[in-house]
């Protein structure tokens, strides 16, 4: 019979291990999330056995990909390719043996240290002793290594389990967090820039399902500036699954704006504006929240009196999970998760269109609601909102 070649994936869970009672139910979230992160590929079996999902593939592939598909997964603290084989002391020295060799040829393995971990305790050998057998073993195997207990080149980690066990050699970190679906929705005012991206990012690692709104000034802004913003959902989307683009022309209001309301306003002004579409648009399709890239004191409508006369504007709480964090934080986020190179790109924002000269950095409430009486903002709202756009991503 014919060999079907299986790849054997651990998964290990980050926060969902601390969830208590509510546990099954985000490892079943966080599995089915990885079985849909893998769907490319053929022959998926995704299994959780006592704190730990098992992913199998049928097939050859590339470790390496498959691997960086899973770490994606929000959930996901590490996944390690591994060797299954049986639970027995001389089986899983054999494969030792063979897995060294392997990895002599393909790396140039000179030093190794076994590290055994006895999960199935009726298993008749403890940890340390079964660490020193297979190491032993894999001594005799391949003469060309020698044993460091200190500074190994290779960990040869060997997990003990009822069923199976399990040898592998590498934990590649995923980035934890909690699996998408598992705490409610969110709207993220997404611009072309380096921070909303990452807002967005940092709340669905949080288990947000994420949708968005974006809000452009065409012709002002140009039909780029608004592929740059598709581009950016596009990379969200590997960490975040489909999700939906409300697209909102904002021109008619900053043009209103900027003709009746005092210049140094205008950004206050527009913000406002902007909260209260994203507030409706958030209502209609059930989002409990809204999300955004602001970061305290960053620019001039970003100080603390500019944010509460913005937050003034919507009754829905507002998410801002860089408020605090330096720039430069933000941006080897950025780079992390693949954004930074695309938001930096030169196209304009509506944020730069009608742009004062001296826009206010402390504004006064109730100056900022007398200028907004100058407008229809109701008019000026509904017609905004008849002419989005939906995109899916």
């Amino acid at each position: 019979m014919e060999r079907i070649d299986i790849q054997t994936y651990i998964v290990r869970c980050g926060e969902v291990a601390l969830k208590g009672q509510n546990k099954p139910y985000f490892e079943r979230v966080l599995a089915e999330r990885i079985k849909r992160a893998l769907r490319k590929f053929e022959g998926v079996s995704v299994q959780r056995n006592e704190g730990l999902i098992f992913v199998r593939l049928s097939g050859q592939y590339d470790p390496e990909s498959v691997v960086n598909e899973i770490s994606r997964v929000f959930g996901v603290a590490s996944v390690s390719h591994a060797v299954e084989t049986a639970t027995d002391i001389d089986i899983i020295g054999e494969e030792a043996v063979a897995y060294m060799k392997f990895l002599i040829a393909s790396k140039g393995i000179k030093t190794f240290k076994v590290e055994a971990k006895r999960a199935f305790k009726a298993f008749p050998i403890e940890s340390p002793e079964a660490a020193r057998i297979i190491g032993a073993k894999v001594l005799i195997g391949c003469k060309v290594l020698k044993v460091d207990v200190h500074n190994p080149e290779c960990r040869l980690f060997v997990d003990i389990r009822k069923d199976h066990s399990y040898i592998y050699t590498d934990k590649i970190a995923g980035f934890g967090g909690l699996p998408l679906g598992t705490n409610g929705k969110g709207l993220v005012l997404l611009s072309g820039g380096i921070d909303s991206p990452v807002a967005a990012w940092m709340m669905a690692k949080r288990g947000m399902l994420i949708e968005a709104v974006h809000f452009h000034a065409y012709p002002y802004t140009s039909e780029r500036a608004q592929e740059k913003v598709l581009e950016l959902a596009r990379v969200l989307s590997e960490y975040c699954g489909r999700f939906r683009i409300h697209n909102i022309n904002l021109l008619e209001i900053q043009q209103q704006i900027a003709e009746y309301c005092p210049e140094d306003e205008m950004t206050i002004l527009a913000r406002r504006f902007m909260m209260k579409i994203s507030e409706r648009i958030a209502v209609e399709n059930e989002c409990d929240m809204l999300i955004t890239g602001e970061n305290l004191g960053q620019v001039a409508s970003q100080t603390a009196q500019g944010i509460v006369a913005t937050d003034q504007a919507v009754s829905l709480p507002v998410m801002r999970p860089l408020i605090a964090m330096d720039k430069v934080d933000i941006m080897d986020l950025a780079r992390k998760i693949g954004t930074f190179e695309i938001s930096i790109q030169p196209f304009e924002d509506c944020c730069t269109v009608f742009l004062p000269k001296h826009p206010v950095t402390k504004p006064k409430i109730d100056k900022i609601l007398a200028s907004e009486s100058l407008l229809d903002s109701e008019m000026l709202i509904k017609r905004a909102m008849q002419a989005e756009e939906k995109i899916y991503i």
